[in-house]
Formats: structure tokens, sequence, C-alpha cells
């Protein structure tokens, strides 16, 4: 058997999905958790109260065909290979759970909004579409669809509370878009082993005059890159060429949300504020005291193409030339995110946690020790010269279900069902365990998890504490994710590819921002909502005035900083 989940067919006949009429069947969920649910945040009792549920509120759908769709990763491929046939098998409403990449899901969904055709019945998409869906109107609003239309196929046990993401699915309204299904965050990943190896430790101090640690800002960072890259290695048993860094740089989706996923506020680009700068976000977008957007570019009061922006992608440039793997310039996102468990990363400033699942299988061995347990760990990414106290410290994606208003209200009932279905506290420990994107404060508190955290290289303990609220999506000032994210990895491109320099590619980025922004306000299809343009000015009015954006610093070089692993886990626990 399959540590981690059964193979898709041995389930569905286990659970008699292949066999006889479309009902919802007891027995099956009765099955289920006798083969599936080892681990839960439910007492056997109450999962199988939560299965008769979901049995009897789906009977009116039994034989109903829905499609939903998701990005690829490891929570969807378990969720598509294992909750969907066994919702299947227990409610009769047959679900195919599509996986496709997450661009293509953007597009799916921008498809639907825009020509009201209902190509799926639900989307698990990035909450950073919550300006989007709150503006636009054409997402059901969840809190009161749960009190309206979908009362009756609203799980009484869904139990909202114990959710931790709902804040970066809640519009200014109050009101719930989406429900959160995974979350991971971005945050700074590095071989332990190698940071505390005596030698290396030595070695760097002798060069560099401070301690080998986790870096605490970029200047730190930058110099353990140079200090591993190219570094002989062999007194640690490590054969051929070892890189201080590692990231993707090729002309595609993906690397626009290297950007939007915070780079930006990593860097200090915006404002102080939590969950997202106020009024500049990390996309460089003002927005006024309404929330609505006044521009991007600097001479509008944007910071988009500001002085930090600049050092940001100048930084960014600089290190996937100088300490990444050649190949990594030309890698997507996707295909960068094996590269570190092959053994010869030192570290990883922009890394996924969702990445997790795969740093602790069989095919990770360079990087665990013989028992199993990481060689690795997990901690917060450090920040640039222009950051500041208060502001954003890191992404957080929350891919949610999404249900739209195109969708007929038989089909997003039973695509609802679906969606708590795989949300449910009956099975989220267990989908937890396969992913490890956790969405529910009691699977983060199972005990499951306290037994299995030292292989986890931390993630664990950032998420039991108090830190997890700094890392955050994309915020309500982007009125149209799907038109302007496709802007950011194009000019981005520009800049990765040497064909602009950072400023050439930022002026552009920020003028087909402020593009889109002028045709939606033109359009007024997002009424009080959309962009206000403000009038265009001196830049230097705005660098003038307090937070973003903000003039270039003298020197943009700080004193570098380091914190032992140690130390930074304690904190962590206070």
């Amino acid at each position: 058997m399959n540590p981690i989940y059964k193979s898709t067919t041995a389930l569905g006949l286990a659970l008699g999905l292949f066999a006889g009429p479309a009902m919802a069947d007891m027995e099956a969920a009765i099955q289920f958790l006798d083969e599936e649910i080892e681990r839960s945040a439910l007492t056997r009792e109450e999962q199988e109260a939560e299965m008769q549920w979901f049995v009897d509120a789906a009977q009116p759908f039994a034989g109903m065909d829905i499609n939903v769709v998701s990005e690829t990763i490891t929570t969807h491929e378990y969720e598509a290979n294992v909750l969907a046939p066994a919702f299947s098998a227990i409610t009769g409403i047959n679900v195919t759970h599509d996986l496709i990449g997450e661009g293509d899901v953007v597009e799916k969904l921008q498809t639907q909004m825009q020509s009201g055709e209902n190509i799926y019945d639900a989307y698990i998409n990035d909450s950073d579409l919550i300006g989007t869906h709150w503006r636009y109107q054409q997402a059901r609003n969840l809190s009161d669809w749960m009190e309206g239309e979908g009362a009756d196929v609203t799980n009484p046990n869904l139990n909202l509370d114990d959710f931790i993401g709902l804040e970066f699915t809640t519009g200014p309204d109050g009101k719930l878009y989406q429900l959160p299904d995974q979350q991971f965050a971005n945050l700074y990943w590095f071989r332990q082993d190698w940071f505390s190896d005596e030698k290396n430790m030595a070695d760097f101090e002798a060069e560099y005059g401070y301690p080998l640690g986790v870096p605490v800002n970029w200047s730190a960072y930058e110099d353990i890159a140079a200090f591993f890259t190219g570094r002989d290695m062999s007194h640690m048993g490590v054969e051929g060429e070892v890189f201080g860094h590692m990231d993707y740089g090729k002309k595609d989706p993906s690397l626009g949300w290297r950007f939007t996923d915070a780079w930006m506020s990593m860097a200090g680009m915006g404002d102080v504020g939590e969950p997202n700068g106020i009024p500049v976000d990390e996309w460089g977008i003002r927005v006024n005291e309404n929330s609505q957007p006044v521009g991007s570019c600097v001479d509008r009061g944007g910071a988009t193409n500001s002085p930090a922006a600049v050092y940001a992608i100048e930084k960014y440039t600089d290190w996937l030339q100088n300490y990444a793997p050649p190949a990594a310039a030309g890698m997507t996102f996707s295909e960068s995110g094996p590269i570190p468990a092959q053994g010869q990363i030192a570290q990883q400033m922009f890394w996924y946690t969702a990445f997790t699942a795969d740093m602790v299988n069989e095919g990770a061995r360079a990087v665990l020790n013989e028992d199993g347990s990481p060689k690795w760990r997990m901690a917060p990414s450090p920040h640039g010269v222009y950051w500041e106290e208060g502001m954003k410290v890191g992404y957080q994606d929350a891919g949610s279900w999404t249900l739209m208003e195109s969708t007929p209200v038989d089909r997003a009932k039973a695509a609802w069902l679906y969606a708590q279905f795989v949300t449910s506290m009956t099975v989220d420990v267990e989908k937890s365990h396969a992913g490890l994107t956790f969405i529910r404060e009691s699977t983060i508190d199972h005990e499951s998890f306290t037994e299995r955290a030292p292989s986890l290289g931390g993630l664990v303990e950032f998420y039991r504490s108090p830190a997890r609220v700094r890392w955050s999506p994309t915020g309500t000032n982007v009125p149209d994710y799907p038109k302007l994210a496709q802007l950011w990895w194009q000019n981005i491109g520009d800049a990765s590819s040497g064909a602009k320099t950072a400023q050439e590619a930022l002026d552009s980025l920020c003028e087909q921002q402020e593009q889109v922004l002028e045709r939606l306000e033109r359009a007024g299809i997002q009424g009080d909502l959309g962009p206000v343009m403000n009038e265009e000015q001196d830049p230097q009015y705005w660098l003038d005035q307090p937070g973003a954006p903000k003039a270039k610093l003298d020197n943009e070089d700080e004193e570098p900083q380091t914190i032992a692993y140690e130390e930074l886990i304690q904190s962590w626990q206070q």
C-alpha cells in the first residue's frame, strides 16, 4: 500500500464505485472510513454522523455528473485520486476533479466570467482573486449562499471558526467569497546540516566576520549564497558542484507568481500593513480610502516602478545569474521545485512549503538522514533593505473553493457538497498528511502532527506559531487578477532574460497595469468599487511623501545579520 494514499482504482473498487446505480450509500461511507481515515480530528462516531449528513443531503442530486478543477499539487492529487471517487461512491454524485496548471485554472475562470458559460461547477482558485470576486460579484457570496439558496446543502459541522485562512477569502464588505481548501507559505529553505558543520561555520565566520546562520536580511543571504557557490563540500561527502541559491527565470506564467507572491513586499516596496500594505500593496498598486485603485506608477502614487521595486528585481537577477545552477534561468516553477531535493543547493529564499511532501519521500534521499529525518529546515524568509517593521513578511497561498454565479443552482449545490467533503473535519487530518497544506486549527493541533513534526523541518512549528498570520496572499487592491497577473511574467521575463533593465521592465509593467485600471474605470463595470485614477504628477512629489513609494537609499547594502535556527524556533514557540 502506498504510504500516503491508496490507488484510485483499488479504492474505487473497494467502495463499489464501478458497480451498481448511482445512489447515496452509507455502507460505502463506512467502508471509506475503515479503509482511508486512520487519523481524524473527529471521533469515529462523529465521523459517521458527518458522513450520514452527506448521504442524506446528496440524495436529490444522485446520478448527477459535476466537474471541478484545481491546479496540480500533491493535495489536489489526493483529492482527485482518493476523495473524489470516495465522494462519488458515498453520495451518488459523479464528480470529475480535473488537475491542470495554475495559469490554466485562472484562464478557465476568466473565460467563464467573460462568457457566462458554465465551464466548471466549482473552482479551487487562489484567494489572490478576492479583489476580483468582491468587485465583479460574479462569484457566489458564500455567506449569503450558506444562509439562503445553499442552506439545505451546508454542513452543520462545517465549523468555519476552525479554518485558519478566512481572513484571506473575505471581502471588505465582510462577506466570505471563497472557502480555503489548502494553504502553504513561502518561506526560506536551507541545509541545516551544512550550516551546523564546524568547518563551514568556522570558514564562513573567518571570511565574513559574523556567524553562519539563518539570514535575517538580504545582505546576509547574499553572503551565504556567495560562500557556498562552488565550495568544496567533499568533507561532508558531497560530490559535484554546489550552489548557494536556487530560483527560476523562464518567461512563463509561473514567473509572475514569483513576484506577485510578495517578493516586492519582502524587499520593502509597499506600505506597512497586515495582511497587505495600506494604501500601497505588494503589487505596487495604491488605493484610496474607499479601496478604489488610483495608480501603479510612481507618478500616480504607486510603487511598481519605484526604487525599492528596482532593487527587488536587480537582486533577483544578480542572484539567479551568480549563485544558482546555470539551468535555473531556463526553468519554470514546477521544474525548479525538485532541484533542492537533489542535494546540491545550500539555501533557497523563495521556497513554497507545498514542496514539503516531496522533500520527505523516497525521491529525496539526498536531503534525508538514514532515519528519514530531514537534513534541511525552513524558516522565515529574510527581508530587503527597504523593508520595515509592520510590513508584510511573505506570501501564503490559499487555494479556495469558488462557486460562480453562472453555475446553475443544482450543479452549484452538488459541487458545494464535494467542496465541503474534501475540507471536512472527518477527512482533513488525513488529507493534510498527504499534502501538508493546512487549513484547519484542529488539524494543526492533532497529535499525529506532534509526532510527525520532527520529520517536517519546522513546518508544524511554523503553523502552530502566531507568526503564521504575517504571511498572506494578494489582497483586495488588485481589482482584476486574471488581467493584471499576466502582465507580470511578460515584463519580468524581459528583465530575467536581460532584454531590458529592471527599471525599463518595471516602467513597462506599471504603465500596462495602469492601462488595465483605466479601461476598468472607463467601463464602470465594477461600480463604486472600481478604479478612479490619480492625475499624473512629478514622481518626486510622491517620493517625498511618507510611506510608499520610497525614495532610493544612498546605500542599499545593509549590515548583514543572521540568527541561530534554535533561537528562531524558540521565539516561535514563545
